[in-house]
């Protein structure tokens, strides 16, 4: 059995984009991001303070439907953070006062589709500047689980039905309506879900009307299990380092 074993090629895991340069593009690396809402805030100034001193990139939100709620969103390339710092940070100071949503928690990391013109730009660039984007306070943030039966599609109709979902998202934001940030949670999310998704903007509105938009699509109407549920808020403080107007 050793033997066999050792016979057989290890899976290439790593993120791959299309041709840059005439070269091909790849990551062993990528972007990790965890939601964690909390309720029972009084006042969100001693938290921002207190990330205002953390040595991870995050966001404070204000939740649109908790008059004491927030909602906290940490990045970064290297998961140990998350363990080492945000859990610390999570038991200390005034996070510490608060009360966890478990609900709400969602954790995930960016992903290639594997023809990403700019590899590094689709994994670690864009998302981080999305989140941290002073111009774009609002946010509305869930988890979705595909059904099995996508899956099973041959791939050109797979790709058929995503690019009819995805030419939505692409008007809106060209709009500067809406900027998407798309995880994949698979093994990751307690609920078992495939991705998390993030829909940030500079007004609400339009985060509501892409939503509707998409039910009418074959994947929202057809094809996902289940969506949600849903946190909405928006930003309070935001780590600095993102110039707005991107």
């Amino acid at each position: 059995m050793s033997d066999k074993r050792s016979r057989l090629e290890p899976p290439d895991i790593s993120e791959k984009g299309g041709l840059k340069g005439g070269q091909p593009q790849r990551s062993d690396e990528r972007l990790f991001m965890q939601l964690m809402a909390f309720t029972g805030c009084e006042s969100t100034g001693d938290v921002v303070r207190q990330l205002q001193a953390a040595a991870f990139e995050s966001v404070l939100y204000e939740d649109l439907n908790d008059p004491r709620g927030v909602a906290l969103v940490t990045l970064s390339r290297d998961p140990d953070t998350f363990i080492d710092q945000v859990r610390p940070a999570l038991k200390s100071g005034a996070l510490s006062a608060l009360s966890l949503r478990p609900d709400l928690t969602m954790f995930g990391r960016t992903y290639s589709l594997g023809y990403e013109p700019d590899l590094s730009s689709a994994l670690f660039d864009r998302p981080r500047r999305t989140v941290l984007n002073p111009d774009w306070p609002w946010a509305v943030w869930y988890p979705l689980r595909r059904n099995g039966r996508f899956e099973q599609l041959p791939i050109e109709e797979q790709r058929t039905i995503l690019a009819e979902h995805g030419e939505i998202g692409m008007r809106f934001g060209a709009a500067d309506y809406v900027h998407d940030v798309r995880l994949a949670c698979y093994g990751l999310d307690r609920d078992d879900n495939d991705f998390v998704i993030g829909l940030i903007g500079k007004a609400l509105f339009p985060l509501s009307a892409v939503i509707q938009a998409m039910r009418k699509t074959q994947q929202t109407s057809l094809y996902l299990d289940r969506l949600g549920p849903f946190f909405i808020g928006r930003a309070v403080w935001q780590s600095p380092g993102v110039a707005a107007a991107q």
